[in-house]
C-alpha cells in the first residue's frame, strides 16, 4: 500500500481483488444492453421519476449540457434521447440522492476513507455543506460559507508572493465561472492557472497553433455527413465519446470510409447498434471500421510517414494524389517535407509500426483519390514525449490532401470534459497574453500580470519543493488525474491550504493540505435560482460552438452555491472592497459576466442572445483558410522525427486506458463490458505470446515498476490477462497505474505527461 507522509493517507486505497471474470470482447457498441445499463445506473442513484425527468432534459435545447464529454449536439436533437450510456452514468453520479454531510465526516476520518477504492469514494454521494479540515485533524467538520471565504482570504494574504498560489481548473466549469475565476487570479497577481488540458490535449493545442494558427479543431458536426474518409487515431469513442458513433454512422451511410488506428481493436469502432433505430435494435447495426491498423504504442509517426511515402510515390506518377494548388496557395515547407520523407526506409517504418503492409496499402488506396478527410484523435496521440509531433504528422497528411477549409474535411481533436475547450477560450491559460491583458485593462481597469505561470507539471513541482503554498481547484480530482501519484499527493500535503470546489467526494480532498476546505457547488442538472429567477450558464463544445446549459432538478442541498457565486465571494473577501471590480455583484449576475466576457474575448459579442437554441460558432481561421498569423502567412508542414524509447529486452511499453465503466477519474462500476473484463480493475492486458515468452500465466498476480533517472516507481498487485495487443505493449487502467508515470517525463513543448507510453517491467511476486 502506498502512503504519503502527512496524516496516514493512502493514495491507492486498500488493494483487494474481486472475482475477476473474462468473456470474449464485444464486436459492437451500444444497442439494447447499453440502454439497460444506463437506465439501471440512473434509477439506482435517484429513482425512476427524477431520473427520467433529468434524462429527458439532457443535451436538449433549453436543457442542461451533459456533465461528461464535449461531443456536440446535433442541430435537431432527438426528442427521445440525446445522450449515451456513459452520459447517463455521468448524470447519475452527479444527481445521486446519496449525501456526504457533517455526520458522514464525523463518522469517517480522511485516513479511513483513503483506504477505500476510488470507486467506493465516488459512490459516497453529493457533498451538501462547506467543510474544513484543520491542521493536525483527521475529520472534516462544518464551516459557514462566510467563514470559509474569510479563511481563504486570510491564507491568501499570508503569502509572500501571489505566485505562491496555484489555481487549477477542471473542464466541467462553465464559461462564466472560468472567466470570473481567471479574472480573479489575474487580479490577485499571478498566471498560475494549470488546467486539465495540460494533462490531456495540450499537445493538440501546441501542434495546431504552430501549424494552423489555432489550438482547436476545424470541423463541425455536419462535416461528418459529407466526409469521404474519417480517420480515428488513438481514440476509443465507443467508451469515451459514444455519441460520436452516430456521426461515424452517418459518414458510412453516405458512402464514406472509416479507418481506425489504435493498439487495441475497440468494440465501438467495429460495429454500432444505434438504439434509436430499427436496425440497431433488431438487426446487426452498422459496421463502422473499413480498415483497422493495429499500430504499436506510439508508433503513429512511423505509420503515417509510411502512408505519406506511399502516397508521394503515387503522386509522382499521377500528379493528382496531393492537392498541389492548395499546397502552393496555402502552405509552406512542402519541398522540405518531401526531402525529409525520402530519408526514411519503408521497410524500417513497417517494422516500427507493426502493421501489415497489406493493411497499409488498403488505407493508401482509400486516401489516394479522396480529399474530404477528417482526422480525429484523443489522448492516444497526445500523451507521449513526442505528442506534439504526433499531431503535426496528422496535419501534414491533411495539408498534402488539401483537406482543410472545405466541407467534410479537417482536424478533430476530441476533447474529454464538457467545457475544457471553453475554459481555455475564456482565459484559463498559464501564459501571459498582451492582447488579453489589454482587454482586461480596458474593461476592468486593472493590470494583469505579464509573466507566465505554472502549468500542471510545474505547479506540482512547485508545491513539492515548497515554492507554492496554496492550491485551489475549481472541480476535478487532481491527485488521481495527474502523473506520479505519490509525488503529487505529497506536493498537495505540503501546502498550507488546499481548497476544493466540487460536487462529489474524491481522493484529492483526502490528500489535503495542512488546512483544507471543501466548497460544495451546484451540478449541471440542478436548478440555479437567484431572487426567484432561473439562471443559465454557457459551455463550448469540442467543435467551438457555444450554447446554454440550464439545470432543472431540485438541488441536492439548500446549502450549495454556484461556481460564479463562490468565486465572486472569495474575491470579495480577499479584496474587501479595495478593488476596482465589484466581485460579489459580478459573481451573482451572470448577465453582467457575459457582458464583460463579450468585451474581453473575441467572438462572444451578442452571446446573451446567440447562445439560445443550439448556440453559435466562435471564429476559426482554418475554416476560412486564413493563415495570416503564421510565418509567411501560410500553414506549416513539419519534418517530424521518429520517437525513441530504448526499451530493454525485459521491458514493456505501457499505455494507460479507461474502462467502459469510467469517465476520466470517475469510476462508475467495476466492469469493462466491451473488452470482456468484469469485477476487477487491477489488470494488465498482455499479448499471449509475451505471456508465454516470459512465463506469465492467466490471472497471475504481478507488480509493475518503472525506472527513470535511476528512480524506481512501483504499482503493486495486478492480474495478468491475455489480450489482443501488440507484442511488447501493455494496457492498464488509469488512475491505478499513474503511480508509474514520472513527474519529470512529459511531451516536448506541451509538457503533457507520458501516460500512453511508459517503460515498465513486470515482476513476478515470490
Amino acid at each position: 500500500m502506498s502512503k504519503s507522509n502527512q496524516r496516514n493517507i493512502s493514495v491507492t486505497g486498500t488493494i483487494e481483488f474481486s472475482d475477476l471474470q473474462l468473456t470474449p470482447p464485444k464486436d459492437y457498441a451500444a444497442g439494447i444492453p447499453a440502454v439497460k445499463v444506463a437506465l439501471n445506473h440512473v434509477f439506482k442513484e435517484m429513482g425512476v421519476v427524477k431520473g427520467l425527468k433529468g434524462l429527458g432534459a439532457m443535451n436538449q435545447k433549453e436543457g442542461f449540457d451533459c456533465p461528461g464529454c464535449a461531443w456536440p449536439d446535433p442541430e435537431k436533437p432527438s426528442k427521445v434521447a440525446e445522450y449515451c450510456e456513459n452520459g447517463a452514468k455521468a448524470f447519475a453520479e452527479e444527481a445521486t440522492d446519496k449525501k456526504v454531510n457533517a455526520s458522514f465526516f464525523a463518522k469517517y476520518s480522511v485516513e479511513e476513507i483513503s483506504q477505500w477504492t476510488d470507486y467506493q469514494i465516488g459512490k459516497s454521494g453529493r457533498i451538501t455543506e462547506p467543510m474544513v479540515l484543520y491542521p493536525g485533524k483527521v475529520h472534516y467538520e462544518p464551516i459557514s460559507w462566510d467563514n470559509a471565504y474569510k479563511l481563504i482570504a486570510e491564507k491568501l494574504h499570508e503569502l509572500d508572493s501571489p505566485d505562491e498560489g496555484i489555481f487549477y481548473t477542471s473542464g466541467r466549469s462553465s464559461n462564466e465561472a472560468a472567466f470570473l475565476y481567471g479574472l480573479f487570479i489575474r487580479a490577485f497577481g499571478t498566471n498560475n492557472m494549470p488546467d486539465c488540458s495540460n494533462m490531456c490535449h495540450e499537445s493538440s493545442g501546441v501542434a495546431l497553433s504552430e501549424t494552423l494558427g489555432i489550438g482547436k479543431g476545424s470541423v463541425k458536426l455536419e462535416d461528418f455527413d459529407k466526409a469521404e474518409v474519417v480517420m480515428v487515431i488513438g481514440q476509443n469513442p465507443g467508451t469515451n465519446h459514444p455519441r460520436m458513433l452516430s456521426a461515424l454512422q452517418k459518414c458510412k451511410e453516405n458512402g464514406g470510409k472509416v479507418i481506425s488506428v489504435n493498439p487495441l481493436e475497440e468494440a465501438g469502432l467495429i460495429r454500432f447498434k444505434n438504439p434509436q433505430e430499427f436496425k440497431g435494435v433488431v438487426l446487426g447495426g452498422e459496421q463502422l471500421t473499413d480498415v483497422h491498423l493495429q499500430v504499436k504504442i506510439n508508433q503513429d509517426i512511423s505509420l503515417l510517414k509510411l502512408i505519406l511515402l506511399k502516397l508521394a510515390a503515387i503522386d509522382k506518377e499521377e500528379g493528382t494524389v496531393f492537392d498541389h494548388e492548395f499546397i502552393t496557395t496555402y502552405t509552406d515547407g512542402y519541398e522540405s517535407l518531401m526531402e525529409h520523407l525520402q530519408g526514411f526506409s519503408e521497410a524500417e517504418l513497417l517494422i516500427n509500426c507493426g502493421v501489415s503492409e497489406e493493411k497499409i496499402n488498403e488505407v493508401v488506396e482509400i486516401l489516394a483519390h479522396r480529399n474530404k478527410i477528417i482526422i480525429c484523435w484523443a489522448m492516444g496521440l497526445t500523451q507521449h514525449k513526442n505528442g506534439v509531433n504526433n499531431i503535426k504528422e496528422c496535419v501534414n497528411l491533411l495539408l498534402l490532401k488539401g483537406s482543410l477549409g472545405k466541407e467534410g474535411a479537417g482536424t478533430c481533436p476530441v476533447r474529454g470534459h464538457s467545457n475544457v475547450q471553453g475554459d481555455r477560450t475564456v482565459g484559463i491559460v498559464h501564459h501571459a497574453n498582451k492582447n488579453f491583458n489589454k482587454a482586461i485593462k480596458d474593461t476592468f481597469g486593472f493590470d494583469a500580470p505579464t509573466h507566465s505561470g505554472y502549468d500542471v507539471v510545474k505547479g506540482i513541482q512547485a508545491m513539492y519543493e515548497g515554492k507554492a503554498k496554496i492550491f485551489m481547484a475549481l472541480g476535478g480530482n487532481f491527485v488521481s488525474a495527474a502523473s506520479d501519484t505519490e509525488y503529487t499527493a505529497q506536493a498537495l500535503q505540503n501546502c498550507e491550504l488546499t481548497v476544493h470546489v466540487n460536487t462529489k467526494l474524491n481522493r484529492t480532498q483526502l490528500t489535503a493540505g495542512k488546512t483544507s476546505i471543501i466548497l460544495p457547488t451546484l451540478g449541471r442538472s440542478e436548478l440555479d435560482v437567484k431572487d426567484g429567477k432561473t439562471r443559465f450558464l454557457t459551455v463550448e463544445n469540442s467543435m467551438g460552438k457555444v450554447h446554454r446549459t440550464k439545470g432543472m432538478l431540485r438541488p441536492s442541498s439548500e446549502n450549495l452555491r454556484s461556481e460564479p457565486e463562490i468565486i465572486g465571494n472569495i474575491a470579495s473577501a480577499y479584496f474587501n472592497e479595495g478593488h476596482v471590480v465589484n466581485w460579489q455583484e459580478l459573481g451573482n449576475n451572470y448577465e453582467l459576466i457575459r457582458e464583460k466576457l463579450e468585451s474581453v474575448v473575441k467572438g462572444f459579442q451578442g452571446m446573451e442572445e446567440k447562445s439560445k437554441g443550439t448556440g453559435f460558432y466562435l471564429p476559426n481561421n482554418v475554416r476560412e483558410l486564413d493563415f495570416s498569423k503564421l510565418p509567411n502567412g501560410k500553414a506549416q508542414f513539419t519534418c517530424c522525427e521518429l520517437p525513441e524509447h530504448n526499451i530493454a529486452d525485459d521491458e514493456f511499453l505501457l499505455m494507460t486506458i479507461r474502462s467502459h465503466d469510467q469517465f476520466n477519474t470517475t469510476i462508475y462500476g467495476m466492469n469493462d463490458r466491451y473488452r470482456g473484463i468484469f469485477n476487477e480493475r487491477r489488470v494488465i492486458l498482455m499479448n499471449e505470446e509475451d505471456m508465454q515468452h516470459f512465463g506469465f500465466t492467466k490471472f497471475e498476480v504481478v507488480n509493475l515498476t518503472s525506472n527513470y533517472n535511476n528512480q524506481e516507481r512501483k504499482a503493486l498487485h495486478f492480474k495478468v490477462i491475455p489480450y489482443n495487443i501488440p507484442r511488447g505493449n501493455l494496457g492498464a487502467y488509469f488512475p491505478e497505474t499513474n503511480l508509474l508515470i514520472p513527474i519529470h517525463e512529459y511531451a516536448d513543448k506541451s509538457q503533457t505527461p507520458i501516460s500512453k507510453s511508459v517503460i515498465v517491467k513486470v515482476e513476478k511476486i515470490d
